[in-house]
């Protein structure tokens, strides 16, 4: 079954997602956990990229003698809340078992080497498996599902996975936390962007519906929009 997923991210009026580049510096940063903590979902899930600026460790060696089976593989199944991260090549060394207390779930490629999985578990990392080269995301959603329990999860950057999720037409709702400050430069994130092979494909949207806007205070809004995606567009 599919989990409800909600995209939560905070962005300058600009749509970017780098609060240390907005001016006026420090426009309501505060604000991102507190909106995680209220829309209480069963696991939070970020991109291989972000995923990297929470790692402590170092690459996993290259190989191994270890063989080890392409199935999932679980430290926990009793937390109240997973982090769940994108890696489907498997680039990040964790050396770290949790993120601020949530324990940590991997989505990986088949394609991984045996020493990756072997660096996951000596780090107590738990992975699951959703596709042989690429990372189906409709099959991540089912798995968390159906191995963890989870219901509602919140899907919070970077830019590129959002987009995946959104071009895939697996978002069914969209919290923005907007500031009020402009980045105004090049180089920096958007709320959603992709990579340069998917930057033709557009999202199978058929209705976005402002479901709420509230004031945060300092001009500070928190835009809540309902997504009808259209499962004939999102199929071709």
């Amino acid at each position: 079954m599919k989990p409800y997923v909600i995209c939560l991210m905070h962005s300058s009026l600009d749509g970017r997602t780098h609060p240390s580049r907005w001016r006026p510096k420090g426009a309501g940063t505060d604000w991102f956990e507190k909106v995680h903590d209220e829309l209480g979902g069963d696991a939070w899930m970020i991109g291989r990229v972000t995923g990297s600026e929470f790692a402590k460790g170092k690459p996993y060696p290259a190989m191994n003698d270890v063989r080890l089976p392409r199935e999932n593989w679980f430290a926990r199944r009793d937390a109240k809340t997973y982090g769940v991260v994108l890696d489907g090549q498997g680039k990040i060394g964790w050396g770290r078992s949790d993120i601020g207390g949530d324990p940590i779930v991997v989505v990986l490629t088949e394609s991984v080497p045996d020493a990756h999985l072997a660096g996951l578990r000596g780090d107590r990392v738990s992975y699951v498996f959703a596709g042989k080269s690429e990372i189906d995301l409709a099959l991540t959603l089912d798995v968390l599902n159906r191995e963890l329990g989870v219901k509602r999860l919140l899907v919070e950057g970077g830019g590129v996975a959002n987009g995946a999720f959104l071009r895939a037409g697996l978002i069914d709702e969209l919290n923005l936390i907007l500031s009020p400050a402009i980045d105004g430069a090049t180089g920096a994130p958007f709320v959603f962007s992709s990579t340069e092979a998917d930057s033709d494909k557009r999202a199978p949207i058929a209705a976005l519906t402002l479901e709420s806007t509230r004031e945060l205070g300092g001009g500070v809004l928190l835009l809540r929009y309902l997504i009808r995606n259209d499962p004939q567009a999102a199929s071709r």
